[in-house]
């Protein structure tokens, strides 16, 4: 039994490398911090889990056979990245109103850490969701896996490995991302420049949901 590696590499890499929601969710992420962003990673990652084992156990062939079922997966989705740029936009518009604001110093620290803790959930959440609703994840593991392996082996435990190895070499891709992106908090830092990234980012996510829904 032989699998082309190489190629199922480069095929890997390209598609980590073109800018997707998963990406749009990470950076925006490691902007606010680096630990969120690597939830986010991490959420991301584990959305691809839920695909990459539904087409080793077969499962995904009822999803993209049934036009119903793939466009309601399509819809969902595209309505989640519209929400998460609706929110934003709410936010940055919130964040203007109370930026002249001076923070609470009487905010216990077990608070502040308990908030840490949502916020990091909540980024692991949406990095989970943005993949798991993505029907573009669940083709890549039902239709371009398959090309990389033996057809005279077990091609579910095959596209098991490969999803495992794509989903290794995500998080590696992901966690260095964020240490790229993590260097925007000090530009973002300025409530002007933070104003119009959270803006522009929660729009963008609205221009990709539209797009994702009208295809």
């Amino acid at each position: 039994m032989t699998v082309d590696l190489v190629g199922f590499l480069g095929v890997v890499l390209v598609a980590y490398v073109v800018p997707g929601p998963d990406f749009l969710v990470v950076v925006r992420s490691a902007a606010q911090d680096p630990a969120r962003g690597r939830a986010a990673a991490l959420g991301a990652q584990t959305g691809l889990c839920v695909h990459m084992l539904a087409a080793a156990a077969g499962l995904a062939v009822v999803a993209t056979r049934s036009p119903l079922v793939f466009d309601g997966i399509r819809l969902l989705g595209a309505a989640y990245l519209v929400f998460l740029g609706v929110r934003a936009v709410l936010a940055a518009r919130r964040a203007a109103r109370e930026s002249g604001r001076a923070p609470d110093p009487a905010e216990p620290a077990s608070a502040a850490a308990s908030g840490e803790r949502g916020r990091l959930r909540e980024a692991f959440t949406q990095g989970f969701l943005t993949n798991v609703l993505n029907p573009k994840a669940a083709l890549f593991f039902l239709s371009v896996l398959p090309q990389f392996v033996d057809g005279a082996g077990s091609v579910a435990r095959q596209v098991f490995l490969l999803g495992v190895l794509d989903i290794v070499i995500g998080v590696g891709y992901w966690f260095a991302l964020v240490g790229v992106a993590a260097r925007l908090r000090a530009v973002l830092a300025r409530p002007r420049i933070r104003h119009r990234w959270e803006l522009g980012t929660g729009w963008l996510f609205i221009a990709i949901g539209v797009s994702v829904a009208a295809v």
